[in-house]
């Protein structure tokens, strides 16, 4: 990974539209907090995925992170979440 971390982030448009696109019904609505609370669990989600996706790299004596490593750990992660 590089020196500099760099921060994930998701807009709130866009974890509020993807919220809501799973709706059933059209009167459901989404809170602010709700929004912000799935924004820090996809957050939480994705510097898992990539932590592991190096570890698995790394076991692998890969010097490049591939998708391959991803679907490696993925079943597991998903578990886990």
């Amino acid at each position: 990974m590089a020196d500099k971390e760099e921060e994930i982030c998701f807009k709130k448009e866009t974890v509020s539209k993807l919220l809501c696109s799973s709706f059933k019904e059209d009167k459901t609505r989404l809170g602010t907090e709700a929004t912000l609370l799935m924004r820090e669990m996809l957050k939480v989600f994705v510097q898992e995925a990539a932590l592991r996706s190096l570890k698995q790299a790394e076991s692998e004596d890969c010097s490049q992170i591939e998708i391959e490593h991803f679907e490696k750990v993925l079943p597991q992660l998903l578990l886990d979440f």
